[in-house]
């Protein structure tokens, strides 16, 4: 490893930190005329481009991308199956936008309604399958703002499962990538629908509205949006390789101009950056002093893998380093953050992640809490 111990500096991070790569190798991204854009890596979770990331906006239909994610739960949890079939309500018949043309009264198996919502972006569909797992629409929504609030989506607050304009329904670019970076993490099996270019119900066939479907064949995913107000949105994902980047394009005038820009940053991405894993999950990078406590040290590293991206050609110049908390006492738990592993690029800070105590310490006896006490009198 190319890790070095700073053993006496402490700093408290609270979560996974990106940092900007401006680099002079790496030229500016050209100007997209977007309301909002966001490039992210979705392994290190670091931020290439960016305009406005954090701005309240009209997701449109974006918005069913949670509509799935807590199907997805519901679905895991065992409180609906594939095999449900789905009543299609008045409600739903009535939904006007997008549909999979679902006929009231009707019973249609759930995974034919999860089919259209994803791949047809149906509204029908959207409504009846929320209405099938809370029993109304405005019970599922809470369920959708519950699990908003979990993940740290801090600028999202639904009102609608479907993306129906609302002044009190927003999202933000970085919320709607952390709610992919989960779907994708989460349930892989379920994300390789989004790649579906097309999809069939009562006698329709309908196309899915991502066109980077048919134009670059690395895009597996996620989502289109649109409405008058909302404008034009495309959230993209493709993998090359290892590597996967997620595209958030918001508010752009035309379905050719959110599939162009989101091309634009994908091709940006993939170009000038490339990502590494550093460590593996659970690693131990050091140990860590403890006073007071029944052991004088504990294992410290890392719970979740940890990987850095860059520019190309700079995995050679990283160096990593850790600061540790060098006035520990016990007790101690396991996942406590007790320090911080810094990766530099030369001596550019690239990335940031806590250290966390991989074991723990109990309190130590009456002795040992004399002694040590006396002793950390000197290396404060």
């Amino acid at each position: 490893m190319f890790v070095r111990i700073i053993p006496l500096i402490f700093c408290l991070f609270l979560g996974l930190l990106p940092t900007s790569h401006a680099a002079s190798n790496v030229p500016e991204l050209p100007k997209l005329d977007a309301a909002q854009y966001l490039l992210v890596d979705f392994l290190s979770g670091t931020e290439l481009a960016a305009k406005d990331p954090d701005k309240r906006i009209e997701p449109a239909s974006i918005t069913k991308l949670m509509t799935a994610y807590v199907l997805y739960q519901e679905l895991e949890k065992g409180n609906i199956s594939i095999e449900d079939r789905v009543l299609v309500s008045e409600k739903a018949w009535k939904m006007e936008g997008s549909r999979m043309f679902l006929e009231a009264g009707k019973k249609v198996p759930l995974e034919r309604m999860i089919s259209g919502l994803i791949v047809q972006s149906g509204n029908d569909s959207a409504i009846a399958l929320a209405e099938h797992t809370s029993g109304s629409e405005e019970n599922f929504v809470r369920k959708m703002n519950e699990e908003a609030v979990r993940l740290g989506m801090t600028n999202t607050n639904f009102v609608n499962v479907t993306g129906w304009p609302n002044p009190r329904h927003y999202m933000s670019a970085r919320d709607i990538v952390t709610l992919t970076r989960a779907v994708i993490t989460e349930y892989p099996e379920h994300y390789k629908l989004y790649a579906e270019k097309e999809y069939s119900y009562n006698g329709i066939k309908q196309y899915n509205r991502n066109k980077l479907l048919w134009h670059d064949e690395t895009v597996d995913g996620v989502k289109t949006g649109h409405t008058e107000s909302a404008g034009y949105c495309l959230l993209a994902s493709a993998q090359r390789g290892t590597m996967r980047l997620i595209s958030v394009v918001l508010g752009t005038e035309s379905d050719k101009k959110r599939s162009n820009y989101s091309q634009q940053l994908l091709e940006y991405g993939f170009r000038f950056y490339e990502t590494h894993k550093l460590y593996d999950k659970n690693s131990v990078l050091t140990e860590a002093r403890v006073w007071k406590g029944n052991s004088p040290t504990v294992p410290t590293g890392i719970l979740e893998d940890f990987y850095v991206t860059i520019p190309k050609g700079h995995y050679a110049q990283l160096k990593g380093l850790m600061e540790i908390n060098k006035s520990i006492d016990a007790p101690v738990k396991r996942g406590d953050v007790v320090g911080m592993a810094i990766i530099k690029d030369v001596d550019r800070v690239v990335l940031q992640k806590p250290l966390v105590a991989m074991d723990s310490v109990d309190t130590g006896g009456t002795w040992t809490n004399i002694t040590d006490s006396i002793k950390k009198l000197f290396v404060e």
